[in-house]
């Protein structure tokens, strides 16, 4: 049995997520709906801004937030990361740990600033997330744990770090070294503007081929170049041996590597989307490595994506955790592990 059940790789950010209206966003000249990399004097001035406004800080960045899902469900896990030896980069640490989360931060932080991610949910339950880098942007094959790596079952990678040109680097170093040492590799297209801007970093860091994809409908048309959710499912199995495309209200279109099937969201009213798809492949990477099929993994997924969704912040609290727990019971008693 391997030590980690996922070893997750990401830019490590210090979540700040503000509730705003819709003028706001319009006031700030800022992309409704979608991430955008802001430079420190960006970052400095929409703080600024939103002095005042009721937020939540949490440690996050996609992968951060994945592997701490799996945590609160029981598994085991380890992530790569950098964060600076500032406050902010103390809070990260702090909060990593206090999950039980193993990292490569223990060997220290670094010198510089930590990344932060000032996201904006406006009354749509939509999210609007403005990065700064910070010392992330330095993340590279340095910070990776070899030895960390090869004890696990999955390698998981968030498609942000495209963006990098380190990130990329590391992020295509981790899928050959799990290639080499057969663990399987799972990847996040994270983000249509990933899609957009660094479309072929995302080839590289997909090599031949991922074991799971996770993407959304508009990151999977983007990346096939199509409109048609019928073309592009066909159009991905070039990229993984396995997806899921996540609908939104919708739920999840899942391929096994055999037969497509969908997944039902489970109704709730919409709150903040932050999180949710992190959350998702969060559930749904639990589930597979603890002996369930794509069909329960997908259902557990969907049912832990819309308590997030349900509130405000991107990570599950404890009695949300039991509540999927329950879920997960309920799978393993009707024995659904198609």
């Amino acid at each position: 049995m391997k030590q980690f059940q996922v070893y997750g790789i990401g830019n490590a950010l210090v979540d700040i997520d503000f509730e705003v209206s819709l003028e706001t966003i319009q006031r700030l000249n800022i992309n409704k709906g979608v991430m955008t990399l802001i430079d420190e004097a960006m970052h400095h001035r929409l703080l600024e801004e939103l002095d005042g406004v009721k937020h939540l800080k949490e440690c996050g960045g996609s992968a951060a937030n994945t592997v701490v899902t799996m945590q609160q469900l029981g598994a085991k896990t380890f992530y790569s990361c950098r964060v600076a030896n500032d406050e902010a980069g103390k809070f990260f640490y702090q909060n990593l740990t206090a999950q039980g989360i193993n990292t490569n931060l223990h060997n220290g932080l670094r010198e510089g600033v930590t990344g932060k991610c000032i996201v904006l949910v406006t009354p749509d339950a939509d999210r609007t997330m403005n990065t700064f880098l910070g010392v992330t942007a330095q993340f590279s094959k340095e910070d990776l744990s070899e030895t960390a790596l090869k004890n696990a079952e999955y390698l998981y990678i968030e498609g942000y770090l495209a963006a990098s040109p380190s990130g990329h680097e590391a992020a295509v170093v981790s899928r050959q070294l799990a290639e080499k040492y057969h663990v399987k590799t799972a990847l996040s297209l994270s983000d249509p503007n990933m899609v957009i801007y660094f479309k072929d970093n995302l080839h590289a860091m997909i090599g031949n081929k991922v074991d799971i994809l996770f993407c959304n409908s508009q990151e999977a048309f983007l990346f096939t170049e199509t409109d048609q959710l019928s073309k592009a499912k066909e159009l991905l199995k070039h990229y993984a041996r396995t997806f899921i495309i996540t609908l939104g209200g919708e739920g999840a279109l899942v391929y096994n590597g055999q037969e497509f099937f969908h997944v039902p969201a489970y109704k709730v009213p919409v709150v903040d989307t932050v999180g949710a798809g992190d959350v998702f492949a969060g559930a749904f990477l639990y589930g597979i490595t603890h002996s369930y099929g794509y069909f329960a993994a997908a259902n557990i997924a969907s049912f832990a994506a819309s308590k997030v969704v349900a509130k405000f912040g991107p990570r599950l609290n404890q009695a949300e955790i039991r509540e999927v727990r329950q879920m997960i019971e309920v799978m393993s008693d009707q024995s659904v592990y198609a």
